[in-house]
């Protein structure tokens, strides 16, 4: 059976608006650190592309809205490569304005150009951008705490391939020409189409199950405006305070070690064990960090599945000592929780010495080097270089 082109543009919209409404319903029933909200924008951006386009294939010169889903496709694209790179931790300024630009960029081309321009408008200013943030994707996928995940490495031949797809129906597009025969069996709109409908549900089936990695259901970790009675401060709080730390040891040459604890598998035991289960493991987990942690010591929640220390120590090797300390006493506190369930605990470290008194960066390195040593069976404490 072979479908002309509103039909496809209707059966695409369709699918990818379940997908993104999906995805977007189950952003708002788990506490994000971040990525997801920002692949939920993208979601959003590539709902919003299919109603564009598919207005576009039954209304005759309708520029404008070629111009709202050319921008609207790129904005998708390029909010996927951020919330990738706000999951390895990242700096997102320069990333998120060069996501801007290049959105405002794929408009402007189509409105410049009007009913002149016809149906292919603007298309390089469309392709260049799809192709450039999707290979940044992938490339984003194999580095970070998404280098541990094969669930990510999914992702990232997802977007590998819309790459690959890309640089071919561009270079099409400019050797052929959109009317030639190549082109439209191989890189037209329809057959784009199928690959979108493809893409997407790989696409939220795996952002789900990464998001799900970070971000349990609300409720099992309660949150404070500052600090609790626990002392665990909140991240924005943490910022600031690990912020001030780093400048003033800057100052004396003292080192800076920031440990993080993640516990990932919340959401595991909560569907195995029950959410009450869960809601004791992470009320342990956080309380013991804040038990086992030195008196003198910053503690803050770092996303709904992680825990943040930071001090000044006298040496590297204090500085491992205290994280060790830290596991063996989680581990011992986590055993005592009813239904015998043990999580897998995670511990890394950043130090000053090898990474800087960037806060960031310290706080980068320390997830990354905790996601390796949860998934190392035979490691219980790593401290993390930079890269």
């Amino acid at each position: 059976m072979i479908l002309d082109l509103a039909s496809v543009m209707v059966v695409t919209a369709l699918v990818v608006n379940v997908s993104g409404v999906l995805f977007i319903l189950e952003t708002l029933l788990r506490r994000d650190e971040g990525a997801g909200r920002i692949w939920s924008v993208a979601f959003l951006a590539a709902m919003l592309t299919t109603l564009a386009y598919t207005v576009w294939a039954q209304t005759d010169g309708a520029w404008w809205s070629v111009a709202v889903g050319n921008a609207a496709f790129v904005a998708g694209t390029g909010c996927m490569w951020l919330g990738c790179r706000r999951f390895n931790g990242r700096r997102m300024s320069w990333s998120s304005a060069l996501v801007a630009a290049a959105v405002v960029a794929a408009g402007v081309a189509v409105a410049v150009e009007g009913d002149a321009g016809g149906d292919w408008a603007g298309a390089l200013w469309m392709f260049v951008p799809l192709l450039v943030f999707a290979g940044a994707g992938a490339v984003e996928c194999l580095r970070g705490a998404m280098r541990d995940s094969r669930t990510a490495w999914v992702l990232g031949a997802v977007l590998g391939f819309q790459s690959l797809y890309y640089v071919s129906r561009t270079t099409a597009f400019v050797t052929s020409g959109p009317d030639s025969a190549l082109f439209e069996t191989a890189f037209g709109t329809i057959t784009t189409s199928y690959l979108t409908v493809t893409l997407t549900i790989v696409a939220v089936v795996v952002t789900s199950v990464l998001r799900a990695s970070r971000a349990p259901m609300r409720g099992y970790v309660r949150r404070t405006d500052d600090a609790g009675e626990d002392g665990v401060l909140t991240g924005e709080a943490f910022a600031r305070a690990l912020d001030s730390l780093c400048r003033r040891a800057a100052r004396r040459a003292e080192t800076v070690a920031v440990t993080a604890v993640r516990v990932d598998d919340l959401d595991q035991i909560s569907t195995a064990f029950g959410s009450e289960v869960a809601g004791n493991v992470a009320e342990t987990w956080r309380a013991g960090v804040r038990r086992h942690a030195p008196t003198n010591a910053l503690v803050a929640e770092d996303g709904p599945t992680g825990v943040a220390v930071a001090l000044v120590v006298s040496s590297p090797q204090e500085a491992r000592r205290q994280a060790g300390v830290i596991y063996r006493g989680l581990f011992d506190d986590l055993g005592r929780v009813g239904g015998g369930v043990i999580p897998v605990v995670g511990v890394g470290v950043g130090l000053s010495e090898t990474v800087g008194y960037d806060p960031a960066a310290l706080l980068r390195v320390a997830r990354e080097a905790a996601s390796r040593a949860a998934a190392n069976v035979d490691t219980s404490v790593l401290v993390g270089d930079p890269e």
